[in-house]
């Protein structure tokens, strides 16, 4: 079978790990379809070794290899692209930390999907809640990663707009091939390097694969502040790309997901929440509109703003 005779590299970026990311590891070497090596990124050599300090863990996996950089050399594109520079596999898995395999088969099924089709250079997991995530963000996950797969093109964004380009280094395999092509992530992203690549990946002719049946624990109960923050970074990454973003619609797509969350608090007797709903949905927007204009902020305030301070420190 031709997905057994390629070579997978999985790739996580980590920093300060708990002993979560030990239960991650133990999933990823049980999957079905063999990982060739598993590439950890991790920022501050100290906190990782005060994990795995004396533990042993590291020692019964072969397959680990560990590169560590300083918080200032940390970049979200920067640090991916030079991690898959490390690999030589065929298909490079990215992840994240915090996203928790939900069975055996992930990768099988992620890399089943992108092999499905030839133009296909990425597929991405489906993000499940965890047991602790709030009501509003669990529905926003199965608003965003729904139970049906699916493939997106070019043909789709009169339809989807900016969705057309979702992708997530959550959880997303890459065909080796088609990212040398393509360029790779860019050097230098403040957030949404995913994105960015599909984007550009859609206006070559690929395709995006949503992998619906490769699946990942994925969810966080963030603050209104913190929500603001991470659209405001969301909004600079899109002004920085222009030649993927321009002219792409997303303020529908928000709307149309502030209304199903109201009906659905409403229908599930949750109505207390909606006026949360509200206010968090206006701090997004706040901090994306905010970010899509950053150039004509004062620096103090971008800083301010910004979710990823270190990033404005090598700006």
């Amino acid at each position: 079978m031709e997905i057994m005779q390629q070579s997978i590299d999985v790739i996580i970026p980590t920093y300060k790990p708990d002993e979560e990311f030990m239960r991650m590891i133990e999933l990823l070497e049980k999957q079905t379809v063999p990982i060739h090596k598993l590439i950890i990124m991790n920022t501050e050599e100290k906190y990782f070794y005060k994990l795995f300090y004396g533990t042993g863990f590291l020692e019964r996996y072969r397959n680990i290899e560990i590169h560590h950089l300083s918080l200032m050399e940390f970049d979200h594109g920067r640090t991916r692209r030079k991690a898959v520079g490390y690999s030589d596999a065929d298909i490079f898995v990215c992840m994240t930390q915090d996203a928790m395999p939900a069975d055996e088969h992930l990768i099988e099924e992620l890399t089943a999907a992108l092999n499905a089709d030839e133009k296909t250079a990425v597929s991405y997991a489906r993000q499940l809640p965890r047991d602790d995530c709030r009501e509003i963000e669990r529905y926003t996950r199965g608003f965003n990663y729904p139970e049906q797969a699916a493939v997106k093109s070019a043909e789709d964004i009169p339809v989807l707009g900016i969705k057309t380009f979702f992708c997530s280094n959550v959880c997303a395999a890459y065909k080796r091939d088609i990212y040398e092509e393509l360029g790779g992530f860019v050097k230098r992203a403040i957030f949404n390097e995913d994105m960015i690549y599909a984007g550009g990946a859609i206006k070559k002719g690929y395709k995006i694969a949503y992998a619906a049946k490769a699946q990942v624990y994925h969810s966080h109960n963030y603050t209104c502040r913190q929500q603001f923050k991470r659209n405001f970074d969301l909004g600079v990454s899109q002004a920085q790309h222009p030649e993927i973003f321009k002219g792409i619609s997303s303020e529908n797509e928000g709307i149309r997901l502030i209304k199903q969350t109201a009906r659905h608090l409403a229908d599930t007797k949750n109505k207390r929440y909606i006026p949360y709903l509200f206010v968090s949905s206006a701090c997004k927007y706040l901090g994306y509109k905010l970010g899509t204009m950053y150039e004509r902020l004062p620096y103090g305030m971008v800083k301010k703003c910004s979710a990823s301070s270190a990033y404005w420190k090598n700006h």
